[in-house]
Formats: structure tokens, C-alpha cells, sequence
């Protein structure tokens, strides 16, 4: 009976795992489905953002390299399917679930939606500045540096690029590393960049030679960018959350709810979006100040709770590890 006991306890916790990477991943695509939100922002808030990386190094490094050893079966084992499978599905759920939503909400109340997103993002701010370990000079510095990088970045002119594969493979590259960066929109960089409608066209004129030096790129890159995520985190992990305290801080100006277009282009569907923009005051104190202000009350009540929920499962965790419900898929 206890062994049964101890059975069920564990598929219990398995279980719960796995629903919270779902949820994980559910509320990291809902973020990449708004412009200039980046996905990795949730998962720095879920606290699996590091096991990510970790697992993308072992997608492209190890498994890797067994598959072009021939050795599939092996290749295989070593992906962390635990952690990869539910927290894919619940990012592919929010976009298919979303997508329409959101396209929605941005078209008909945009305050509101930037208003939510700029809670989460200042809250996030607080929570990532607290895994700093001790705030010094250097800590400081840091995380200027990732600010006014960002601040930059966020506000920058798009520039044309010509449609080049070269240059497709580096925009691939540098957009698959902006995706997985918390602050920093993979697909507004592509617009930076000049790559946007270039890739649009592709896709409609189903030019499978420059989309595919674009996967390409993307793969190399994101290859590349998780085995030096991977390494900061395990030398130089409180200046990395130093600088990621940094990016958020300085990605506010993208997501700040009240805004004026100087320039727009077109989206996926043929539709006019925003593409150049400046931040500006609300125009009065009206009715949709108010619902924009509680709905980043209710944003930053929301991380607050998941950080408390964090913090206390950590705990429980390290004090009694046979109650452990987070993943371990990486063990």
C-alpha cells in the first residue's frame, strides 16, 4: 500500500508539473502574440526560464550531435520531452486559442491590452531585480547598460536590408535570439531590420529557398545563443539577472499604453499596423484612464502572486524534496 501510496504521489506531481508548464506555455505565447512582448519575459516570471535554455542547449548540442552519429534512439532519450512537450502545447494553444482575441483587442482597445502588459512588465522589473543576489555598483552598471540598450533598440527606425540570403540568414539569427531574450520582440526586430515584408512576400510567393536560409539562421543562432545564456547563467548568474532587470526596464518604452503613429506598414493579412510610434501623456483623466490603470494594478496584483507562489514552492521544495511539484525533466 505505501508503494502505491508513494506511486500516486508522484504521478500527482507529474502531473502538476506538467500543467504548469502548460500554463507556462500558454502565457508565453499569449505574450509573443502582441507586438514588441517577448515570450521569455513570462518564463523568466515562471521561473523556468534558465531550465529553458538548458533545454534548448541539449536539443542542439547533445541530441544533436547523436542523431548525426546515427544514434536516433539515443538522440532521443536525452530531449527533456517532459518539459518541452507541455510547455509547447500550451504556447501553441494560446496562439491558436488567442490569436484572434488579441488581434482584437489591439485593434479595437489598445490602452487596455498595453495597459495589462505594462503592469506585468514594471512587476517583472521588481521580481527579476529581487534573483539579483546584491545590488553594488557593478550590479548598477549592468543593468544600465541593459536599459538604455534596450530604450534604444525598442525606438529605433527601421532601416531597409537588402533581400540578400546572407542577409536573410543573419536576420534569422539575430530574431530567433531576440525571441528568447525577456524585453525584446524577435518579430519587431525583423521589422527593424527591414526583414518583415521581405518575409511576408517570401511566404506568399512561397520562396522555399530564402525561408529556409531564415530557418536556418534561426536554428544556428538559437544553437548559438542558448550555449552563451547557458554559460552566463552558470559563471556569472547575478550579473545576467542584473542585465535582464535591465532589458525589462528599458523594454517599458515599447510597451507603454498611450501612443502616437508617425509611420505605419502592413501585417501577415494585409492590414495597417503601427510601425513607427511616440509615447505621449493620456489626454485627460476619463473613463478609460481608470480601466487602463486597474487593469495594471491588476497585472502587477497578478505577478505579485505568482512570485509569492514561486518563492513558497521553492521552499517547500528545498525542505521537503519529496514534495516537489516543479519539473524534472532535466534530471
Amino acid at each position: 500500500m505505501r508503494k502505491l501510496r508513494d506511486l500516486l504521489k508522484r504521478s500527482a506531481q507529474r502531473r502538476a508539473a506538467m500543467l504548469r508548464l502548460f500554463v507556462t506555455g500558454f502565457s508565453m505565447g499569449s505574450a509573443d502574440l502582441v507586438p514588441g512582448v517577448s515570450g521569455g519575459t513570462m518564463a523568466l516570471l515562471f521561473g523556468i526560464y534558465e531550465e529553458l535554455i538548458h533545454s534548448i542547449k541539449t536539443v542542439s548540442s547533445q541530441s544533436l550531435k547523436l542523431a548525426l552519429q546515427g544514434r536516433i534512439r539515443e538522440a532521443l532519450w536525452v530531449v527533456p520531452w517532459e518539459f518541452l512537450v507541455p510547455l509547447g502545447a500550451g504556447i501553441l494553444a494560446a496562439i491558436f486559442t488567442l490569436a484572434r482575441v488579441i488581434s482584437h483587442l489591439l485593434t479595437n482597445h489598445p490602452v487596455f491590452v498595453w495597459s495589462f502588459f505594462f503592469g506585468l512588465v514594471t512587476a517583472s522589473v521588481w521580481v527579476v531585480g529581487q534573483r539579483v543576489g546584491r545590488w553594488n555598483a557593478r550590479a548598477y552598471g549592468i543593468a544600465a547598460t541593459g536599459a538604455v540598450v534596450t530604450y534604444a533598440i525598442v525606438g529605433a527606425v527601421p532601416v531597409h536590408t537588402p533581400a540578400e540570403l546572407p542577409v536573410f540568414f543573419v536576420a534569422g539569427m539575430i530574431a530567433i535570439m531576440a525571441m528568447i531574450l525577456p524585453g525584446i520582440s524577435g518579430s519587431f526586430l525583423l521589422v527593424l531590420m527591414g526583414k518583415y515584408a521581405q518575409l511576408l512576400e517570401a511566404v506568399t510567393s512561397r520562396d522555399v529557398i530564402t525561408l529556409s536560409v531564415f530557418v536556418l539562421g534561426a536554428a544556428v543562432g538559437l544553437a548559438l545563443f542558448s550555449r552563451l545564456l547557458s554559460y552566463m547563467f552558470a559563471h556569472h548568474h547575478h550579473s545576467m539577472m542584473a542585465f535582464l532587470t535591465g532589458v525589462l526596464l528599458g523594454s517599458l518604452r515599447k510597451v507603454w499604453p498611450w501612443k502616437e503613429t508617425v509611420q505605419t506598414t502592413l501585417d501577415a493579412h494585409g492590414n495597417e499596423v503601427p510601425l513607427v510610434e511616440v509615447n505621449r501623456l493620456p489626454p485627460a483623466l476619463d473613463g478609460e484612464v481608470i480601466v487602463a490603470a486597474s487593469l495594471f494594478l491588476v497585472a502587477v496584483g497578478l505577478i505579485r502572486y505568482l512570485h509569492r507562489y514561486e518563492t513558497a514552492r521553492k521552499r517547500i521544495s528545498e525542505e521537503h524534496p519529496s514534495h516537489e511539484i516543479a519539473t524534472t525533466a532535466l534530471d
